[in-house]
C-alpha cells in the first residue's frame, strides 16, 4: 500500500506540528564496510572504508522525526567522554532536542562495532554503556504536551516513566521492541499502544508461530503488536484481526538503522493522527528508502521523500 493523496495531505498539514519524545539508546557507530561478513571462527577481513557516526535505536528514531519535518526530543544518557560529546553535538546538528540527553561524568557512552558487506547485510557488536539507572530527573510533565512518546528498552527505569506518564495523559505509546530480557518486556508491554519487534526480538521472547506470538503480545494490552521482517514486510495484529503489510521491492545498499527509521517514522505517524495501516505504509517507505543510501542516518530520507515513493510490492 503506496500513501495516498489524502494520507500524503494529513501529512503535510500535521507532521510540522508533530512532537515526539523518544527515549533510550545513543550510541556512537563505528562502521567499516566489507566485502563479505565475518563467517565464524577466528579470521580477518579487509575493509573497504570506515567511518563514525551517532547511532542508537531511540537517537536515530529522534533524528528521523526531525529529517521527516517534525519535532523530536532525546531524553537519554551518555558518559562526558569522546563519544558523548560527538553523539551530543550530532543530535543538535539534526535539529533534535537533547536538553533532556545527560551525560554522566562517571559514565561510558555506548559504542557499537558494525560490518556492512556489499548486499548491504550487517553485524553488529554493541557495548550498551554505563550510567545511573534512576529516572527521577527527568521532566515528566514535558509529556502531557507530546504528539507521542516512543522508547527502545535500553533504559527500563526511563520507559516505565515516560510511559506511565503518556498513559496517564492519552498521549500514545511506542515500544521499540528490541532484543531484551524477558522480565523488560515484562514491564513495558502492559506500558506499551503499540509494540513494534523486530523479527529476532520477537522469535526470543516467544518462540512460537508469529500469529500466536503477537496475540500473546496483545494480552499485555498493547492495542497494536507488530513484527518487522526486513524484506518480507511487516505483520501486526490489532482489534483481533491479523494484517501484513508487503514489502517494497528497492535495490538494497545498506541496511544499517532502517528498523530505527521504521519506528521514528511510526512514531511521527501516529503522533500525527494516522491509524496503524497509515502508519505502517509511512514507516515502511521511510525504511525502504532508507535502505537504498548508505550510511544509517545519513540514508534518511525526507517527508518529500517519502510521498513521492514508487515502490513495487513483492
Amino acid at each position: 500500500m503506496l500513501i495516498d493523496a489524502i494520507v500524503a495531505d494529513r501529512l503535510r498539514m500535521r507532521v510540522p506540528s508533530a512532537r515526539i519524545v523518544c527515549l533510550g539508546l545513543s550510541a556512537l557507530d563505528v562502521v567499516w564496510r566489507v566485502e563479505t561478513l565475518f563467517g565464524g571462527g577466528s579470521e580477518k577481513i579487509r575493509a573497504d572504508g570506515h567511518e563514525t557516526l551517532g547511532g542508537g535505536m531511540a537517537a536515530t528514531a529522534a533524528v528521523t522525526i526531525a529529517r521527516l519535518g517534525g519535532n523530536a526530543a532525546f531524553w537519554g544518557r551518555g558518559g562526558t567522554d569522546a563519544a558523548g560529546e560527538q553523539m551530543r553535538t550530532e543530535l543538535m546538528a539534526e535539529g533534535v532536542d537533547v536538553e533532556q540527553f545527560r551525560l554522566f561524568p562517571d559514565g561510558r557512552s555506548s559504542i557499537s562495532g558494525i560490518m556492512v558487506d556489499a548486499n548491504g547485510e550487517r553485524q553488529i557488536v554493541n557495548f550498551r554503556g554505563s550510567f545511573p539507572e534512576a529516572a527521577d530527573w527527568l521532566p515528566l510533565e514535558k509529556v502531557v504536551h507530546a504528539s507521542a512518546a516512543l522508547a527502545d528498552p535500553r533504559w527500563v527505569a526511563g520507559a516505565k516513566a515516560l510511559f506511565t506518564m503518556a498513559r496517564d495523559n492519552n498521549v500514545p505509546t511506542i515500544l521499540d521492541a528490541d532484543m531484551a530480557e524477558q522480565e523488560v518486556f515484562e514491564v513495558l508491554l502492559p506500558l506499551a499502544d503499540h509494540a513494534i519487534f523486530s523479527s529476532p526480538a520477537l522469535e526470543r521472547f516467544q518462540p512460537i508461530p508469529t500469529e500466536a506470538a503477537l496475540e500473546r503480545i496483545s494480552s499485555y494490552g498493547c492495542r497494536v503488536a507488530a513484527v518487522t521482517r526486513g524484506a518480507e514486510g511487516v505483520v501486526w495484529r490489532q482489534s483481533g484481526s491479523l494484517h501484513e503489510m508487503r514489502a517494497q521491492t528497492v535495490d538494497i545498499v545498506d541496511t544499517t538503522g532502517a528498523g530505527d527509521v521504521f519506528h521514528g517514522a511510526y512514531a511521527l505517524a501516529v503522533g500525527a493522527g494516522l491509524c496503524p495501516q497509515h502508519a505502517m505504509s509511512f514507516a515502511s517507505a521511510a525504511a525502504a528508502i532508507k535502505c537504498t543510501r548508505p550510511g544509517g542516518r545519513a540514508g534518511i530520507p525526507s517527508l518529500a521523500d517519502c510521498l513521492a515513493f514508487k515502490g513495487s510490492s513483492q
